[in-house]
């Protein structure tokens, strides 16, 4: 029999409202489940389990008055541990802030209070976000729900683990080179990356930079589309506050798939890809060509500048938000935080003027591509998941990788691209991992992105060899 916490989050909500489940119910049989899983896997890291009751308790009565109910109304969730939540420790990963309490929620997280959501707990990330390896100084390693000594990717990987394991229907993160996608792919979950704006981000130490994004997180797309519904805003803050779309605020509705023209690239042209999962990824995609009015092998007009150009904008984001940092507590900072700060030393005001000439033209690229296709697949990630004791992998295929990011180029090549973008569960790869199917199209394209992952989602259930694995909670608890 299902427990209540292992329900998504869309049927849980359709219970709550028909009085057939209490949010008080909900949320107890999610604690439980985090107190058995929690100590094996280290995801969450900050609970606020008394004022999660109290909130449920509001939350039972209000559906039992029969008074109008939120979107999310009773359901649980986990706020990543970037994301500023008042009265509730927020570390950011960082010695720098392990004992930090805001004073209030920000924007992201208020809206999903104010639709219902309670919050249950912070997940854990590297610190500041650096790095897709779950690992930090202050809380120590988030290991993946299919082998707790690999690694759940990063930067939201313990949103992604929080939600496998069934702690929480829902989750928060954000992404920047792949920091909501990787953790799905590698987790067997969802992740949408939206277009700049979607959810505004009043935090973000450079407001001009779109890159990094705020996105919902789920076991389904339904799901992960019921939490942004409820995180859109208009927010004057965020330089790209775009307003909401409608589209998006209305129940998803899966696409017809066999009107869509696809392109399928299994590396982007550019990415380093481990030859196993190239060979799995072109296994699968095999099987759902046939769905479509047309599918065709084309990669996105991406060169090897792109990564320099990623390196060199990256560095920009880095030495504004903690250049500070690193100059008067390095000692205290993970490598991966040091190591981007110091690789801004090597770049000049020529560089980063070549690096957004080049960003735009890889974004007008990546634009015109969809002139012949509507959707983009690929690969969510380059490799299986690693020991999370590595701080990254350092090669791929035997070739040395030349710093700790570019792993992470199947994810980060297309964030040059600002596009929406959607990971959902693609099976197991061939070490028994998950793995992770990225559907993405040019910026705004975010319904019809998360129209077809839906779509989608229901013909790789349907499949053995991509229907979404589940971890085995039962050996989690032990």
């Amino acid at each position: 029999m299902t427990e209540l916490c292992d329900l998504t989050a869309t049927e849980a909500r359709r219970r709550i409202g028909t009085k057939e489940i209490s949010p008080v119910e909900l949320l107890e049989a999610c604690i439980t489940r985090t107190e058995a899983v929690n100590p094996t896997v280290n995801s969450m890291v900050t609970t606020c389990y008394d004022r999660a009751r109290a909130e449920a308790k509001v939350a039972e009565k209000q559906a039992l008055g029969g008074e109008p109910l939120g979107l999310l109304h009773g359901l649980p969730f986990g706020s990543k541990d970037l994301e500023s939540t008042g009265g509730v420790r927020t570390t950011m990963g960082s010695q720098l802030f392990a004992d930090n309490v805001p004073d209030q929620d920000q924007g992201s997280i208020a809206e999903i209070r104010a639709n219902g959501g309670i919050l249950i707990g912070k997940t854990n990330t590297p610190e500041f976000g650096a790095g897709a390896n779950t690992r930090n100084l202050v809380f120590g390693a988030t290991g993946n729900p299919f082998d707790p000594e690999m690694s759940c990717a990063g930067s939201s990987g313990g949103s992604a683990v929080s939600l496998a394991t069934g702690m929480v229907p829902l989750a928060t993160g954000s992404d920047y080179g792949g920091s909501l996608r990787t953790p799905a792919s590698f987790c067997g979950v969802v992740g949408f990356r939206p277009s700049p704006g979607v959810v505004p981000n009043e935090l973000r130490s450079v407001g001009l930079n779109p890159f990094s994004v705020l996105g919902p997180m789920g076991r389904t797309v339904a799901d992960a589309a019921l939490l942004l519904s409820a995180m859109i805003d208009d927010d004057p803050r965020d330089p790209f506050g775009s307003g909401i779309d409608p589209e998006l605020a209305e129940p998803l509705q899966p696409a017809d798939l066999a009107s869509l023209r696809v392109a399928i690239s299994e590396d982007l042209g550019v990415a380093p890809l481990d030859n196993d999962i190239r060979e799995c990824f072109r296994r699968k995609t095999d099987t759902i060509r046939h769905i479509f009015t047309d599918a065709q092998d084309h990669d996105p007009p991406f060169d090897d500048d792109l990564h320099r150009a990623f390196e060199v904008l990256r560095c920009v984001n880095y030495l504004s938000a903690h250049g500070e940092k690193v100059e008067n507590h390095r000692d205290l900072l993970t490598p991966n935080v040091v190591a981007n700060v110091d690789m801004a030393a090597n770049f000049t005001m020529t560089d980063v003027a070549w690096a957004h000439a080049k960003q735009t033209s890889l974004y007008k690229g990546y634009i015109e591509m969809f002139n012949e296709a509507e959707l983009l697949l690929s690969p969510a990630a380059a490799v299986s998941p690693f020991p999370h004791a590595q701080w990254y992998p350092e090669e791929i295929n035997g070739e040395k990788l030349p710093n700790y990011m570019r792993w992470m180029s199947p994810a980060y090549a297309l964030t040059m691209a600002t596009p929406a973008s959607c990971v959902i569960p693609f099976g197991t790869d061939s070490k028994g991992f998950p793995m992770g199917l990225q559907i993405s199209a040019p910026n705004g394209s975010d319904h019809l992105v998360l129209a077809a992952a839906a779509a989608l989602e229901s013909v790789l259930a349907s499949n053995p060899e991509t229907a979404r694995p589940l971890p085995n909670i039962q050996a989690l608890k032990a």
